[in-house]
């Protein structure tokens, strides 16, 4: 539809044009009034006509987006406020106006980040079994490079050329064609066309690909209108020196997995060296993100929760994966994205079974993260599993799903879960070799000897260093990991002409190699063990987006009794909630206080956390105040022998008695009783106080 209206909308401006000039022509020409008037009243109607174009066009372009990013923005401002002024988190630094991309969290935040790292651990690494590591931030220079962040762990950079301020090259472009398909209705299909598809290959382009379409379409400085610079790569590690000496190059780590892969010997031996098993890390990364925004969303210091599931790349069933199998959610396949249609609900088990997830391993972890992120309280209808574009998965991936989740800044990507084969364990051990180490390999013990036939992938160092110079080191690396398909055409292709263009996508090219430059065999021998690899498939959890997401999900207002303000509740699962419950005496009474420490120490005798306040104010102040904190009930003590709990969302309130209370507590906070399963088991309670 859209398509059709700018084309209509071209035609009628053509038309505009053309009968305006016929217009000025016939005044220029003395022309009789009546013909004047006439085709003074042909081109009104023209303008009427493109006037009502433009408007079904805007109307058609915005769909109301107009009105709900206005009313998305106040509700994050809303939420933003009541976080920050509640301590959720602020920014880091805030007397000295702080510094981008850094948060500092508060009580309550640290208790709901705790909470969700709690469950993290529980939900993974005690149901799964896995070995759970901490390993260091600081990172030697020669772990990184191994892994390939050293060399390609960029985002390209432009800069303002008079201020010097940084900005992300692609962001720019992206921003620019957005704006332009949201906002100019003078811009044809043909146009129109061209700005969306530079926004489906924008990760595709090359720094120079990307410098012509900012210089074509006269993109400058958001803050300045100056000119920019050519886009330049610039790397997103920290850069430290390990020791006094200088003499020992690290980084501040960008993820927590190279610690798990570099261990994997050990880690593997500590297992009885068996496959299959898993690794897990919770810890610190940093990213020196060119321009962060978003709040939590980007930021320079996260926390991050990994895992590196080692498996057998010939056998990568899950035995626990009919346990997953019936979930159904919505998952956007690879094929969805490429025509233009939206997510669909897809039951994983038919996913798997179908191939559109290549793997049950796979396949069982995205059903695990569903399960876990819809625990947390992330809204089911807000959330689903992308697959990557080809264009965006790295060239050794098997496959690769983001756990998406929907929030005010649109669709955001809060978990990874890739098969990552042998590429890591790969990188380690041809760096280790060339140190005298040891591979990073798994074995499998036959009970008899097998003939086995095995692929030889041979690359000669020493002409493919001839022909491509600093290149030499990427092109074995691609040669080495090619699957024995491709190594199998590759080297037919060798016998018959002589030479084949090979893919290398380290370097983003073809590169054309000749028949002197690599060996091709298979030889058949005599075994007793399966030396091989192990693929990797990792989820990897960006715990600060997941929270920012759920705060989103959770937060919602609800008039005051007396109807005259909103207040602001956040309706946090006990799972998550930063404190589980709140202990207010109904008035100012030694009796009352003295029954509330009573009841304090009894919840903390439970291990809930609580807050006991005794101030002064109004309860139904009181209560609003906690809502506003997401707990999730509140006792209020006004007798000495029984008390009321009140539950925060429906309001509903119960008497239990003082002796009671921690058990009925803690059956509700543990989840091992809803609030609907003890409403029916206690009286109800009816106040006649004012609530907000």
């Amino acid at each position: 539809m859209e398509d059709s209206l700018r084309k209509a909308l071209s035609e009628k401006q053509a038309a505009v044009d053309a009968h305006g000039s016929a217009v000025r022509d016939l005044k220029a020409s003395g022309a009789p009034k009546d013909a004047i008037d006439a085709a003074v009243q042909g081109l009104n109607a023209l303008k009427l006509d493109k006037a009502s174009i433009e408007k079904q066009l805007q109307a058609a372009l915005t769909n109301g987006n107009d009105a709900n990013a206005v009313s998305r923005e106040a509700f994050r401002q809303s939420l933003v406020n009541t976080l920050e002024r509640r301590l959720f988190y602020i920014p880091s630094f805030k007397i000295y106006r702080g510094v981008a991309g850094l948060y500092d969290y508060g009580p309550p935040g640290c208790a709901v980040k705790s909470n969700v790292l709690a469950f993290w651990r529980q939900h993974f690494v005690l149901e799964e079994n896995m070995l759970e590591v901490d390993c260091p931030c600081v990172t030697p220079e020669i772990v990184l490079k191994a892994s390939g962040h050293v060399d390609k762990f960029t985002d390209l950079m432009v800069k303002d050329e008079k201020t010097g301020t940084c900005y992300r090259a692609d962001h720019l472009l992206k921003d620019f064609c957005k704006e332009k398909l949201e906002k100019d209705l003078t811009i044809g299909g043909e146009k129109a066309a061209e700005l969306k598809h530079i926004l489906a290959v924008l990760d595709d382009l090359s720094s120079e690909e990307l410098g012509a379409k900012i210089k074509e379409y006269g993109i400058t400085a958001p803050d300045t209108k100056n000119p920019l610079s050519a886009p330049y790569p610039f790397n997103l590690m920290f850069q430290t020196s390990i020791g006094p000496s200088g003499l020992s190059p690290g980084f501040m780590r960008p993820e927590t997995a190279q610690g798990i892969f570099v261990n994997f010997k050990d880690l593997y031996y500590y297992n009885g060296n068996k496959l299959p098993f898993a690794a897990a890390q919770i810890g610190q990364a940093f990213r020196n993100e060119i321009s962060p925004r978003q709040g939590l969303l980007r930021v320079r210091e996260f926390t991050l929760a990994e895992i590196e599931h080692f498996v057998d790349p010939d056998d990568k069933s899950h035995p626990k994966f009919a346990e997953v199998a019936n979930l159904e959610f919505l998952m956007f396949p690879r094929a969805e994205q490429v025509s233009g249609q939206s997510a669909k609900r897809m039951l994983l088990g038919e996913a798997v079974s179908k191939g559109t997830v290549n793997n049950e391993t796979l396949g069982y972890f995205i059903g695990r993260v569903y399960l876990f992120l819809t625990s947390l309280g992330i809204d089911k209808e807000r959330l689903r599993f992308r697959q990557h574009l080809a264009n965006e998965m790295a060239h050794y991936a098997a496959d690769c799903w983001d756990a998406e989740i929907e929030c005010s800044y649109g669709w955001i990507e809060c978990v990874g879960i890739a098969d990552r084969s042998a590429y890591d364990l790969r990188a380690h051990t041809r760096s280790i070799y060339d140190k005298s180490g040891v591979p990073l390999v798994a074995h499998e013990k036959f009970a008899e000897p097998r003939e086995v036939e095995k692929l030889i992938i041979a690359p000669v160092k020493k002409e493919l260093g001839l022909a491509f110079k600093g290149n030499q080191k990427m092109i074995v690396e691609a040669l080495e990991a090619m699957s024995e398909k491709e190594a199998m055409e590759m080297k037919a292709k060798l016998e018959s002409i002589g030479e084949v263009a090979f893919l290398v996508c380290t370097l983003g090219k073809d590169v054309t190699i000749t028949k002197n430059m690599v060996s091709i065999s298979k030889e058949k021998k005599k075994e007793h063990q399966r030396i091989f690899t192990p693929s990797v498939i990792e989820p990897s959890f960006g715990i600060g987006r997941i929270i920012y997401c759920l705060y989103e999900h959770l937060f919602y207002t609800r008039p005051s009794k007396t109807g005259d303000e909103q207040l602001n509740v956040f309706r946090f699962p006990p799972l998550v909630a930063p404190i589980k419950c709140t202990v207010f005496p109904l008035v100012q009474n030694q009796q009352y206080e003295e029954v509330a420490k009573s009841i304090a120490k009894s919840l903390t005798a439970a291990g809930i956390s609580y807050k006991i306040d005794i101030t002064g104010t109004s309860i139904g102040k009181r209560y609003a105040r906690t809502d506003e904190l997401g707990v999730p009930l509140a006792i209020t003590v006004d007798s000495a022998s029984s008390v009321t709990i009140r539950e925060r969302d429906s309001k509903d309130q119960i008497r239990v008695s003082v002796e009671e209370v921690a058990s009925v507590v803690k059956e509700v906070t543990d989840g091992q009783s809803t609030w609907a399963d003890v409403l029916w088991r206690y009286p109800t309670h009816s106040s006649v106080s004012v609530d907000e």
